[in-house]
């Protein structure tokens, strides 16, 4: 895999700099942050001319550095539980969100909150590619995702596990403010257009929403899990 990009990289020089198998640095770009750190981690780097390294990234803006990295290490469902039960850490099942933008500012703004992993399935969503890796700008070295088959079999895991589980609604649930959280929890976040597919809905213990006091419209689904886990963390305390 390729990571593009002076945040992204410099994030993972300091926190998994083993997975590094390149670095790659433009000329004529101030990027001495850049070369500090990787000295300070022992990696070392090419410099390389404006029209080579154009072709290496293709279209992407890569701020004049790229890396080559390892491909990305889902967290086995197992170990999210135990890690989640041991940290009081939140699951968010992600569910029908294909679009790499938007989950990767879902792991950046989750990772910034702290506190909680993420659980994709395998068909019918977004993995973790360059694009997201770009856009999470290294919040992928601070939260775990974990790959099921499927959403429901993940959820049902989960709920073997203790785990009270609650669906992010737009319509007809209990207004996340004034509702009583259950914990270990974990939430599920559907897809923009859909929201949380039947097959899922019948398996929740609660259903919560969000207040619009503007457009009935809905928030995306970064936007959504990003609220979602806000307010969790205020009413529990965190701020």
């Amino acid at each position: 895999m390729r990571l593009f990009g002076k945040k992204p990289v410099l994030e993972r020089m300091k926190t998994n700099p083993g997975s590094i198998k390149g670095l790659y640095l433009r000329q004529k770009v101030h990027l001495s942050e850049i070369v500090n750190e990787a000295k300070r981690a022992g990696l070392s780097f090419e410099s390389i001319p404006s029209n080579e390294f154009s072709r290496l990234c293709g279209d992407v803006n890569a701020q004049g550095v790229m890396a080559k990295i390892d491909e990305y290490e889902y967290t086995p469902l197992k170990v999210m539980f135990q890690d989640a039960l041991k940290e009081k850490k939140i699951l968010i099942f992600v569910d029908g969100v294909t679009d790499p933008q938007n989950f990767g500012s879902m792991i950046r703004n989750l990772a910034c909150l702290g506190g909680f992993s993420l659980v994709i399935p395998e068909h019918d969503s977004v993995c973790v590619n360059e694009t997201v890796l770009r856009v999470a700008c290294g919040g992928e070295n601070y939260i775990m995702v974990s790959k099921v088959v499927n959403s429901v079999q993940g959820i049902r895991a989960a709920k073997e596990q203790g785990f009270y589980v609650a669906g992010a609604v737009a319509d007809d649930g209990d207004e996340l403010i004034n509702a009583e959280l259950k914990f270990p929890l974990a939430i599920v976040i559907g897809s923009e257009g859909k929201g949380i597919r039947p097959g899922i809905l019948k398996h929740l213990d609660a259903r919560l929403s969000l207040p619009m006091p503007g457009a009935k419209l809905s928030y995306n689904a970064a936007v959504a899990a990003t609220l979602f886990c806000y307010e969790i963390k205020r009413k529990s305390g965190c701020f």
